[in-house]
């Protein structure tokens, strides 16, 4: 990531931001070679927001209102290469893109497809810098070489994932049971919650993997914060560095959702779950052999059609 991209971070950490003010911010991180020079309407519509949201985002910051936001950032967030904004960016310039913050910009085929391209295809576009700004954080395989570890040592393995996110948790959890002897998934709130969270660590759980995406229901928070208090490593895939779920001395994975249309999409954070499946494979000695019986006995049975 580059040093405009980590000052960005850098900057937003530590401050309890709204979802749309997380939206902005993750948009402005995406954006980081444009953020000193977006005028206020720019960055709502590139973010899907409103003008006076990004002016809320601004003051939640600790600024009097978004020009001395943005002066701020001139001066201390570096140029990475030429930017794409419009002479000074000034409040009166035009937009770039469409809302969800990905239309038009480099790799989704060229400076002026964005104009060309209906609202599906700039979702379309918009997962596909998700996954480009994935594959520049997976050149470091460190943290997820750790949490493949992590996961792989706990026994059982608790994976949790409510609401938006049951779905990813689900499925982690039908393939790492494949290779792991004991998964334990996770995917109901309530107060049964805690008491399976509780049971897992009895049972001797020494790491939790937990799915977090918008809106971060408040049972997840609270999951969590009884993993902790049972000793548990978490490990989080969510969908940026700042979401409310996050705390000091967890393993956080970001990943990031599409925002272009009605409701998000999620390809990258599912393909970093198969990243940690990989990972955790990696630390199960037996796990290809675990494989080779799952096979040989589908074989046997006729279970898939061939």
């Amino acid at each position: 990531m580059g040093s405009a991209s980590t000052r960005l971070q850098t900057l937003f950490e530590g401050h309890r931001l709204t979802p749309t003010q997380r939206r902005i911010a993750h948009c402005m991180v995406r954006r980081a070679t444009d953020a000193p020079f977006l005028s206020s309407v720019e960055l709502a519509e590139l973010a899907g927001v409103s003008q006076p949201s990004v002016t809320r985002f601004a003051v939640a910051l600790g600024f009097d209102g978004y020009p001395a936001f943005r002066r701020h950032l001139r001066e201390t967030v570096p140029p990475e290469g030429e930017r794409v904004g419009n002479g000074d960016g000034g409040e009166g310039g035009g937009a770039r893109g469409g809302p969800g913050g990905s239309g038009g910009t480099e790799g989704s085929g060229g400076p002026g497809d964005a104009s060309a391209c209906n609202e599906y295809q700039q979702a379309v576009h918009a997962e596909i810098e998700n996954l480009r700004h994935l594959a520049t954080l997976l050149a470091d395989p460190a943290p997820v070489e750790r949490a493949g570890a992590l996961l792989a040592a706990s026994r059982p393995l608790p994976v949790l994932g409510l609401r938006a996110a049951a779905a990813q948790a689900g499925g982690f959890a039908y393939f790492a049971a494949k290779v792991h002897p004991d998964v334990r998934l996770l995917d109901e709130g309530g107060s049964m919650l805690i008491d399976r969270i509780d049971a897992c660590a009895r049972a001797g759980a020494s790491a939790l993997l937990c799915f977090a995406l918008p809106r971060h229901p408040r049972e997840t928070v609270e999951g969590l914060d009884r993993a902790r208090q049972r000793g548990l490593a978490v490990v989080t895939v969510a969908d940026s560095a700042f979401a409310p779920v996050a705390r000091p001395g967890d393993l956080l994975l970001p990943a990031a959702v599409g925002t272009g249309l009605a409701f998000d999409t999620a390809c990258a954070p599912m393909l970093l779950g198969r990243a940690l499946l990989e990972a955790m494979c990696d630390g199960l000695p037996e796990a290809q052999a675990r494989l080779e019986e799952f096979d040989a006995s589908a074989s046997e049975r006729g279970l898939f059609a061939e």
